[in-house]
């Protein structure tokens, strides 16, 4: 178990320009150094230290994986849903999880070592990666796309139409275009929360306790072209999703 988690350890290059939920969080939790290595604190049925979660990060992996790639292909056309769930262990990087593409547009889900070492069960880590494939099967990264090309022809196009020079028209396609990239992103966030309850779910996971993780996390509020929705919307879309399987 250990060696395929060493296999799953990446060094990242970057992938695309775009991708899925990128955001870093800042887990709060009963959690400690000792002598270097990571311990849990309470909590008789959490992951005590690293080498539990790593155990735990591969076994969520070869179960949910599957379900994730079948529901990729029952709800899509043309889309590649061969996975690939890679790890990022450079130091210093915080807890964090992401889908983006590489140069084949395969999708890739990259979570950073902190975070699964912050996860306090397997219902978490399974919930993250179920949030993270939902981006993909809900074609995420390309809408994202779309909304910034958009964004940065109407900025552009309204910096002409008012006189702006080659400069002006070339800040504002550069606002509009993200600007227009961040358009949908809240509800972005919330269509995977949904569809990654049911992943989770399926793959044998409890995505309500998985959801807890968001309790842990800063509360971004609702703030106008926030990236992601306040905490309670994401936990109350997991708790209708899942009062509906």
């Amino acid at each position: 178990m250990k060696r395929m988690f060493k296999k799953l350890v990446q060094v990242l290059v970057p992938m695309a320009l775009l991708a899925a939920c990128d955001v870093p969080t800042t887990v709060s939790g009963p959690t400690q150094q000792t002598n270097g290595a990571y311990v849990r604190t309470s909590g008789a049925d959490e992951l005590r230290n690293s080498d539990q979660a790593e155990r735990a990060f591969v076994q969520v992996l070869q179960r949910l994986e599957p379900v994730a790639e079948r529901e990729c292909r029952n709800r899509t056309t043309g889309v590649n849903c061969d996975f690939r769930i890679v790890v990022d262990d450079r130091p210093g990087e915080p807890a964090n999880a992401y889908q983006t593409l590489d140069k084949t547009n395969r999708p890739v889900i990259v979570f950073t070592l902190k975070l699964i070492q912050d996860a306090y069960n397997v219902d978490e880590i399974a919930f993250v990666m179920g949030h993270e494939a939902a981006h993909h099967i809900a074609g995420h990264i390309a809408r994202q796309r779309q909304n910034a090309v958009a964004g940065a022809v109407i900025f552009a196009g309204l910096a002409t139409l008012t006189g702006g020079d080659a400069g002006a028209v070339e800040s504002a396609q550069r606002l509009g275009e993200q600007v227009g990239a961040r358009t949908y992103s809240k509800e972005f966030e919330l269509e995977a929360d949904a569809l990654g309850t049911i992943i989770t779910h399926r793959a044998g996971y409890d995505p309500l306790r998985g959801a807890e993780f968001f309790t842990r996390i800063p509360d971004p509020g609702n703030r106008f072209l926030g990236t992601h929705p306040p905490n309670a919307a994401r936990l109350e879309t997991v708790r209708r999703t899942a009062a509906a399987l």
